[in-house]
């Protein structure tokens, strides 16, 4: 009696013999179960660039509402906002993590079958097993800041910088010399132009943090670009020829 492939076991586990339904069915809830931690990691990332928009506007709101209110509010919210870019970097490696997997799947399981003849990369199976026994960030903290700084938080700072100049500028009323643009950016003992350098400081520190990381591109998850995804189409094409 010839038994049909289907029905044949793949491997044994713990006395039962699991079938190629068994692992196929397995593999969808697994899929479906990284689609979901990747969802709601996404969600935590867009909870955290909320908390720095809404932080922002508020903070903006309130310093140009009224002559008296200081300029160093502004100046604390930089901090805070800084806080949020490093937690949602944080975030971003987790969600990178999950979508690692989901795109070894996609792209080594379910495509691959859309293009016969099956030809998933060799060690697909392999990676995504390593990952599971031993988890590890795909990105670097710094890849994963400078990510989310130039997509998000860049312009976050700078409404934040051009608030403060716009409230020293504007209030109590308007400049009329550089002296006192200098005078007025004091903080209490701080002097104004300790309060210029840092605030020039920051930003120029911020700014080379972005390009620094641009060519760090071990990100797979919120981007797939169009040369990475010709590699994959190359790469697929030589197997088949093979």
């Amino acid at each position: 009696m010839i038994t049909e492939p289907e029905l044949e076991p793949l491997w044994m586990f713990r006395a039962r013999e699991l079938k190629a339904s068994d692992f196929n069915t397995a593999f969808v809830h697994f899929y479906r179960a990284e689609i979901q931690r990747q969802n709601v990691w996404r969600t935590r990332l867009d909870a955290t660039t909320n908390w720095a928009i809404i932080t922002a506007g508020a903070v903006v709101s309130f310093a140009l509402s009224a002559p008296e209110h200081h300029h160093g509010v502004i100046i604390i919210n930089f901090v805070l906002i800084a806080l949020f870019l490093f937690i949602e970097a944080r975030r971003y490696r987790y969600y990178e993590l999950w979508a690692y997997r989901t795109r070894l799947m996609e792209t080594n399981f379910f495509a691959a079958m859309l293009v016969p003849p099956h030809a998933p990369a060799p060690d697909w199976a392999t990676n995504l097993a390593a990952s599971l026994l031993h988890p590890q960030f795909t990105i670097s903290l710094w890849e994963a800041v400078g990510r989310r700084f130039r997509r998000n938080y860049l312009w976050i700072f700078l409404t934040l910088a051009a608030s403060w100049a716009l409230k020293i500028i504007t209030q109590p009323k308007a400049l009329t010399t550089r002296d006192e643009f200098i005078a007025r950016a004091a903080i209490g003992p701080i002097g104004g132009e300790i309060v210029i350098a840092g605030m020039i400081a920051f930003l120029i520190a911020a700014c080379v943090l972005g390009l620094a990381t641009v060519m760090l591109r071990r990100s797979v998850g919120e981007v797939f670009d169009d040369t990475r995804l010709d590699q994959f189409i190359r790469a697929h094409i030589t197997r088949e020829k093979q």
